[in-house]
């Protein structure tokens, strides 16, 4: 399975995946560009979705869908189903509430498709409310191999890593995280964001330290998570 990402508005980012010469895109809103992606490739677009329901990420939808001739599948349902398949390949599909209760998560080879769940050195907003929920769709995530590859809704990069700076001062795997960072081609691995994210550091003992140094609650792994959320 490949990926090719998009960048469209000032730092939102989608995705078209591709096995031998069929394509999903997945939050599409870059239209022109996926299409001419899809051209010059000899791609067909089979199928479009996306990761939630926020208008930033279905903008373009009825274009693209139009321009390409492909299938709409509603994200909503797709959870139930648990995977598309794309020229013989499977590509597993999480239901991964709590930026939204509608937050859905696709796992191709080594890389998931996260949406505005989980973002490359930091998390989404909590709009749904349910703070439980968010937790455990962080803690599956994370839970991955290591080499697992992030790709993300939107490009924060910059913002989170100074977010984090004031969280951890002396984390210098900041610095290195930051090395890395390519606006042209945005990613990260599970391990990278151990290292950096506060949000998903919550069993790390330097982080422990941290939130007890704020007077913060450390009982548990779901505590810990709501200290580093009351912080954002």
């Amino acid at each position: 399975m490949n990926i090719k990402q998009f960048r469209y508005s000032s730092d939102n980012l989608g995705y078209l995946l591709y096995a031998e010469k069929s394509a999903i895109a997945i939050d599409g809103g870059a239209v022109d560009q996926i299409i001419s992606f899809a051209g010059q490739n000899g791609l067909k677009i089979e199928y479009v979705t996306n990761t939630h329901s926020h208008p930033d990420h279905t903008m373009g939808l009825k274009s693209l869908l139009g321009k390409s001739g492909a299938v709409y599948l509603d994200h909503n349902t797709l959870p139930a189903k648990g995977f598309i398949g794309l020229a013989g390949e499977k590509i597993s599909i999480y239901h991964t509430p709590g930026h939204t209760d509608d937050s859905v998560t696709f796992h191709a080879g080594n890389f998931l498709i996260t949406g505005d769940t989980l973002f490359n050195g930091t998390v989404g907003n909590c709009f749904s409310g349910d703070l439980l929920a968010f937790y455990n769709s962080i803690v599956r995530l994370i839970s991955l191999p290591k080499d697992t590859i992030i790709y993300a809704g939107h490009d924060y990069v910059e913002y989170s890593m100074s977010f984090a700076r004031l969280i951890e001062p002396g984390n210098g795997d900041i610095n290195s995280f930051l090395k890395k960072y390519n606006p042209a081609h945005l990613f990260s691995t599970v391990e990278d964001e151990l290292k950096v994210n506060p949000y998903v550091r919550f069993n790390d003992s330097k982080m422990i330290s941290v939130l007890k140094a704020k007077g913060l609650s450390v009982s548990t792994g779901f505590e810990r998570w709501e200290s580093l959320m009351s912080l954002g």
